[in-house]
């Protein structure tokens, strides 16, 4: 019996979640399975992936083949290098004292990046915010201005037409004048 650890669709339409399973390859997607080791959130920034590491690495050293999108979240979370290390073990290329120390200085980093990924989404976030309030309140106090120049009374305009009336009234008389004195 060929066993594989797959993805399970659960969820409503266009917001997927998954559940990771082992199944028999046989079996249908979303039907029978063995065991449920996580599940997976691609809705999320960055994508949750929780799972049982522990009996994941069982199932792997076990000869279960993980499909491409499980192994890509099983070597994210180190156990196929756990894996790795594990068979240099057996084959007495290195200690269990080592392959030990390995796998966690490397988890030790792995941790660092991802928390380093959720910090720098989490400022980048804040900086948006603060970008698209400093930008409402310019447009806010633009319209306070505009508001405030439409209600206050226009003294100087009033003079301005005053004194352009004036001035068209002595055009008109000066070419009165032109007039009469050419006829």
């Amino acid at each position: 019996m060929a066993v594989k650890i797959r993805l399970a669709r659960r969820g409503r339409k266009k917001a997927a979640q998954f559940d990771i399973v082992v199944a028999d390859a046989r079996a249908p997607r979303d039907g029978r399975f063995i065991e449920k080791i996580g599940t997976y959130d691609p809705n999320t920034n960055p994508a949750s992936i929780n799972f049982d590491g522990e009996k994941a690495f069982d199932w792997i050293m076990k000869g279960a083949q993980p499909t491409d999108t499980v192994r890509a979240m099983l070597s994210y979370r180190g156990v196929l290098y756990r894996k790795h290390l594990q068979l240099g073990v057996i084959k007495g290329a290195i200690s269990q004292d080592v392959a030990d120390e390995r796998f966690t200085a490397w988890k030790e980093q792995k941790d660092s990046k991802i928390e380093g990924k959720r910090t720098s989404l989490g400022s980048a976030k804040d900086e948006a915010k603060k970008a698209a309030l400093a930008a409402e309140t310019k447009v806010k106090e633009a319209r306070a201005e505009a508001i405030r120049k439409k209600n206050t009374p226009v003294a100087e305009p009033v003079a301005a037409t005053e004194a352009a009336e004036g001035e068209t009234t002595e055009a008109a008389a000066s070419a009165d004048t032109t007039e009469e004195a050419g006829a």
